[in-house]
């Protein structure tokens, strides 16, 4: 079993917490890692049991009642069973009675997040990183707003490198050995979920539509989202499909990166851009194979974006660093991949390349975001396909892709 650098976090929020909820896509392990921190001794319901759903979906109170601890799975199955969980944990505050799982993002739905407010701590669990595939706990976010200079201590290149991004982190993929087989698996696993995970999350009138408007949403992703254009696609207004984009969200398909702002600047984009949430996904949707790569390597550049997103966005889940993630564009279209800032306002600037060569060119808008931060930029880091650190400036860098997971 891959080890799951998540697992401290659920723990410590276990020992002061009433509710933890483990929440992400399915198929990324969060079974497998609650059942894991749960005792033998700990009731584990899953509301993929139809019996058991029927249960807490006919009487949510009598569910719940007598339940001392529990791991109940894919909670976004009944979420009237938070209600009562709220009064159960009212009435007993003892942390750590419930340890959820959910395939969906319950905390849009109102009544949920307003009723478990103080009470419920949320961990997000991506499909795995590299640096868990790898065993070594990757450091990247946390050496980067200490200023130091990336480092790795495994590195991969050209075919290897393709190989690791179009194949995804889920563990069920990572496990088949032919390429067919892997990307059979991820046709198969987004049948499943428009078919099942979309009917939980909203009530929708075109059903039929949906695997044909994220298609389309494969060919955007690592672009300015723009949903007039996208819906014109699937014959749908912006306002659906803006709407439908968000059931997407929910269920950890994709997101959409907020552009970067800051009052100085009146020349920024206010566009966001849309990101899938793991590489071998988007490219089983794409149909990209390392063989097609081999031959044309021009579909692989916005697979690599999506994989650099994917890979900051777990290590930022077990890092010290609390940051958010946005993107930087001005109306002279400079910009910046990936923008992080933690809770201090610092900055640290990310651009993605998948070939072995940076210019200076290619920090070009890096400067910009940086002349726009002042002090608060920290770093920026053009990640290429290389194994050399390479400086272009006290504090920019052309950095091996495969510090990622580098280790401390």
């Amino acid at each position: 079993m891959y080890p799951r650098f998540a697992k401290s976090r659920v723990e410590d929020a276990l020992s002061d917490t009433r509710v933890v909820l483990i929440s992400g896509p399915r198929q990324s392990g969060k079974t497998t890692l609650a059942t894991d921190i749960a005792s033998d001794k700990t009731p584990y319901l899953t509301l993929d049991d139809a019996t058991v759903l029927r249960s807490a979906l006919e009487d949510p109170v009598g569910f719940v009642r007598g339940l001392d601890r529990a791991v109940i799975d894919e909670i976004q199955r009944a979420p009237d069973l938070l209600l009562s969980i709220k009064s159960a944990v009212d009435e007993d505050k003892t942390p750590g009675r419930f340890l959820l799982t959910g395939s969906a993002n319950l905390m849009t739905i109102p009544k949920v997040a307003d009723s478990l407010a103080g009470r419920m701590e949320v961990i997000r669990l991506l499909p795995l990183s590299q640096a868990e595939i790898f065993g070594k706990k990757s450091d990247f976010i946390d050496r980067a707003f200490a200023a130091q200079k990336p480092k790795s201590d495994h590195i991969v290149l050209g075919g290897d490198l393709v190989e690791i991004v179009l194949s995804g982190g889920y563990p069920e993929a990572l496990g088949r050995k032919r390429w067919a087989r892997k990307q059979d698996w991820y046709h198969g696993y987004l049948e499943a979920l428009v078919q099942r995970d979309v009917r939980d999350v909203a009530q929708i009138d075109q059903l039929a539509i949906m695997p044909k408007l994220l298609s389309v949403l494969a060919e955007h992703s690592g672009q300015l989202t723009n949903y007039t254009g996208i819906g014109a696609a699937v014959d749908l207004n912006h306002v659906t499909t803006q709407k439908y984009v968000r059931i997407f969200e929910n269920i950890f398909l994709v997101h959409t990166l907020q552009p970067w702002f800051t009052n100085r600047l009146k020349r920024l984009t206010k566009s966001p851009k849309l990101h899938f949430l793991d590489a071998g996904l988007l490219a089983a949707m794409r149909d990209v194979s390392p063989e097609t790569v081999q031959k044309d390597k021009t579909p692989f550049g916005p697979i690599l974006e999506t994989f650099v997103f994917s890979e900051l966005r777990k290590i930022a889940s077990w890092s010290e660093q609390s940051c958010s993630f946005s993107h930087y564009r001005d109306k002279d279209k400079n910009e910046v991949d990936i923008v992080l800032e933690n809770r201090r306002g610092e900055i640290v600037g990310i651009e993605v390349k998948s070939s072995a060569t940076v210019s200076g060119d290619d920090f070009s808008g890096m400067r910009k975001l940086a002349e726009a931060c002042g002090k608060k930029f920290v770093q920026g880091l053009v990640l290429y396909d290389h194994d050399q650190v390479v400086p272009f400036a006290d504090n920019m860098f052309a950095a091996p892709l495969s510090c990622l997971w580098g280790a401390p």
